[in-house]
C-alpha cells in the first residue's frame, strides 16, 4: 500500500546544508578551518567563514585536500568565537522562528566539529541534535548498501555540479542540491 503524498518540507523547519574543512578527523585535537552553509531550496542564502586554527596539529592529507595554508589562516582567519557567533546569528536570522535542521553529506563528520565548536565558543548549538545525513537518507530511500552512497556512486540525475570541491561553501551548495533532488524523488515515488 502506498502512503499518501505529503509535503516533506515541514513549514516549521528549515533545512541548512553545512560543510566544513578541517585539519584532521576529530575536533579539539584538530581545527575546523572553514565553514560553509546554505539554505536548502535557496542557495543564495548562504554563509562562509575561514577560521584560525586552535592549535598546530594537522594531518598532512587533510591539509592537502583542503588546500589551506595554516600559517595564512593563523593571521587571516577569524577567531573561532567570532566565526561561530556570526554563524549562530546567521542561522537565527534565516530560520525566522523555524527549527534549523543541519543537513550534511556524511553529516557525522561535519556535525561533530560544528557541535563541539558551538558548545566551546558560544555555549550552545542552534541545531541541537537535529541533523540529517544525506548518505543515510539516500541509503534508506533507494534501498541500497552504505558502500553505494559515496558521491562517486550517486546516479547522474542526483549529482550536482561542483567546480571547486573541498571549498566548504561550494560543497554545502552541492549538498543542498543533492538533498533537494532526493526529497523530490522520494516524494514523487510514493
Amino acid at each position: 500500500m502506498k502512503s499518501p503524498k505529503q509535503n516533506v518540507n515541514n513549514t516549521s523547519e528549515i533545512y541548512i546544508s553545512v560543510d566544513i574543512e578541517a585539519s584532521g578527523p576529530i575536533p579539539c585535537k584538530y581545527s575546523m578551518l572553514s565553514l560553509g552553509a546554505c539554505v536548502v531550496g535557496d542557495t543564495s542564502s548562504n554563509f562562509y567563514s575561514e577560521i584560525k586554527p586552535i592549535n598546530d596539529s594537522f594531518v598532512p592529507q587533510a591539509i592537502e585536500i583542503s588546500g589551506f595554508n595554516l600559517d595564512h589562516l593563523k593571521s587571516a582567519g577569524l577567531e573561532p568565537e567570532t566565526a561561530l557567533k556570526s554563524f549562530a546569528e546567521w542561522i537565527e536570522r534565516i530560520s525566522n522562528n523555524k527549527i534549523p535542521i543541519f543537513v550534511g553529506f556524511n553529516a557525522p563528520f561535519d556535525w561533530q566539529f560544528i557541535n563541539w565548536y558551538f558548545h566551546i565558543y558560544t555555549g550552545s548549538n542552534p541545531f541541537g541534535i537535529n541533523a540529517i545525513d544525506i548518505k543515510a537518507y539516500f541509503m534508506g530511500a533507494a534501498g541500497i548498501a552504505w558502500s553505494k552512497t559515496s558521491s562517486s556512486n550517486l546516479p547522474e540525475w542526483l549529482k550536482a555540479e561542483n567546480k571547486e570541491k573541498h571549498n566548504a561553501l561550494n560543497d554545502a551548495i552541492s549538498q543542498s542540491i543533492i538533498f533537494e533532488r532526493l526529497l523530490k524523488w522520494n516524494r514523487d515515488k510514493r
